[in-house]
């Protein structure tokens, strides 16, 4: 699943007229370069949400034809956060009881990640994996206690949340579907040990600002 239904406030003014995952990066958007590094890495079905200026995205990427991929769209009235999008598009996620994980990309990062280094299974008592990276200027503090293999509320590393995850099903198996956000969650799960993890040091940007977007543009004009 890539998370595309953010209204992009600190991105305004250019989001004003284009949802954030269409906000180009050397002339091809953002949510492009997930779908194809998804692709390479051997998924076949991808579920995009969507709420603010959806149906631009629906026309630019289409079923997912061009990109080898099935496309199906979780179209919100109104952004429903990170968890309350995730739970409003699991019978597109999990249509079977075979569908027991899956993964889910914030459509607003770039990144050299490769999603074969994903975990295809999770240990017995995980309920999600999350990928982290170093602290970038705009987070100094990060955000958990990385501890090698997991997460862990007091003792490690404190790194970033990438925007890349694997969860479970059961995960948000009892949490009912509106308005709700994913820290939490995240949060109480690292305190009952639920939660593995991974360190990504390759690149990775959030690009949350225009002048990230900038810089990132620059950055990969003077790397070439």
């Amino acid at each position: 699943m890539i998370l595309a239904a953010g209204r992009g406030e600190r991105m305004r003014p250019l989001t004003d007229s284009v949802p954030k995952p269409l906000l180009k990066v050397q002339g091809k958007p953002l949510i492009e370069y997930h779908l194809e590094a998804l692709k390479c890495s051997g998924y076949e079905r991808v579920v995009i949400n969507h709420a603010w200026l959806g149906q631009q995205i629906e026309s630019v990427l289409g079923t997912g034809e061009r990109f080898g991929l099935e496309i199906l769209y979780s179209a919100e009235p109104c952004a429903l956060e990170t968890a309350g999008g995730i739970i409003n598009a699991l019978p597109l996620l999990c249509s079977n009881s075979k569908d027991e994980m899956f993964t889910v990309v914030n459509g607003d990062i770039f990144t050299d990640f490769n999603f074969e280094t994903l975990p295809r299974f999770l240990s017995e008592g995980v309920e999600a994996h999350l990928v982290m990276v170093d602290n970038p200027d705009h987070n100094p503090k990060g955000d958990f206690y990385f501890t090698g293999h997991g997460l862990d509320p007091k003792q490690g590393s404190k790194l970033t949340f990438s925007g890349i995850a694997v969860y479970r099903k059961s995960f948000f198996a009892q949490h009912r579907s509106g308005v709700k956000a994913l820290p939490p969650m995240w949060r109480t799960a690292i305190n009952q040990g639920l939660i593995a993890a991974q360190h990504f040091t390759g690149q990775w940007t959030d690009v949350g600002t225009p002048q990230r977007l900038n810089e990132l543009n620059k950055k990969i004009n003077g790397s070439r």
